[in-house]
């Protein structure tokens, strides 16, 4: 398997509002980074975030915004896990497709994997791109353009995909419903599809209950959501995942949770083709405040580390890919 993490700490909430707290510091980052890395070369994402909106200046350059300039973490056998994040108001998938464009031309070198769109299933939450309008015209037509734009500029290396929240009810059809938008050419241009989700975070989960449930998820997902859309042979990453500490949840349960959570995963990995995960996030937000959305981390906001650091760190060296690039 293929792992990474989001290294900023900045969260977005259920609201629609931002969790943060004091700046990231990019030293302690990039000695965290390598610690999870266990060695150099070893394969491993760093995922970061940009956004086109209407105000985005066309032409770049494009700054990462959480966390700030993520390219410098690259190297070495890191690469970047990309989100293009679609937040326009006026619904300009022709302005968003050029920024994909040009999101290529400035990070493709050093990018493994570009996310079009964050979460574009979910609507209501303004710091998610399922609020805004014809956003499954931007995931059709920003997979092309960035398929399409990293050949010609040579860069094989890049994959291109979406990712979306679990899918239940009305919205079991939404990733079908991309597929017969797009046609064949968007199901051909699709590199693997990705999915974000926090058992036991939201919806209580037994500590005896999280394995099933989350094997039970993703065979779901698998079954219900990626086979009838034509996916069923796209690979899966899981794009985010984490438990927050804090009141009443302690720092000893998310470990076990990233413990339990990983280990199921690389059970059922060859089955389900789970090609990856990738960790949210390495650090609070803020460690002083009670909100699950700021204490997200595998360290606290000064950059101690929590017990689930260390289990994620053995975890990628039991479980990971063993190869070097």
């Amino acid at each position: 398997m293929l792992f990474g993490i989001y290294p900023g700490s900045v969260t977005g909430d259920d609201a629609g509002g931002i969790a943060a707290g004091r700046p990231d510091d990019p030293q302690q980052i990039a000695t965290a980074l390598a610690d999870l890395q266990g060695r150099p070369g070893r394969p491993f994402l760093v995922r970061a975030y940009l956004t086109f909106h209407d105000q985005t200046p066309r032409g770049g350059p494009h700054p990462t915004a959480t966390p700030p300039d993520a390219a410098r973490y690259a190297g070495d056998g890191r690469r970047l896990e990309l989100v293009a994040q679609y937040r326009s108001d006026s619904g300009d998938v022709a302005g968003y497709c050029d920024f994909v464009r040009e999101v290529i031309d400035q990070y493709g070198a050093v990018t493994d994997r570009l996310q079009i769109t964050e979460e574009p299933n979910v609507p209501g939450n303004p710091v998610l791109d399922g609020y805004y309008p014809n956003v499954a015209d931007a995931v059709v037509a920003g997979v092309s353009a960035a398929r399409e734009h990293a050949r010609r500029l040579g860069h094989r290396h890049l994959r291109v995909g979406f990712n979306t929240t679990p899918l239940f009810g009305p919205a079991a059809s939404f990733i079908a419903d991309l597929t017969r938008r797009g046609g064949p050419d968007f199901v051909a241009d699709l590199d693997y599809v990705g999915l974000d989700f926090f058992p036991d975070v939201f919806h209580p989960v037994a500590v005896a209950d999280l394995a099933g449930a989350v094997e039970w998820l993703l065979r779901r997902h698998r079954v219900e959501a990626l086979t009838p859309a034509g996916l069923g042979g796209v690979p899966l990453r899981i794009t985010e995942h984490g438990w927050p500490t804090g009141p009443d949840r302690p720092a000893a349960r998310q470990a076990e949770v990233v413990d339990i959570v990983l280990r199921t995963l690389a059970a059922v990995a060859p089955e389900l083709l789970v090609d990856g995960y990738s960790h949210f996030a390495l650090r609070d937000a803020d460690s002083t405040r009670a909100s699950l959305f700021h204490r997200f981390g595998l360290l606290t906001d000064d950059y101690t580390r929590k017990p689930a650091f260390d289990v994620y760190r053995k975890l990628v060296e039991e479980l990971g890919d063993g190869t070097t690039h």
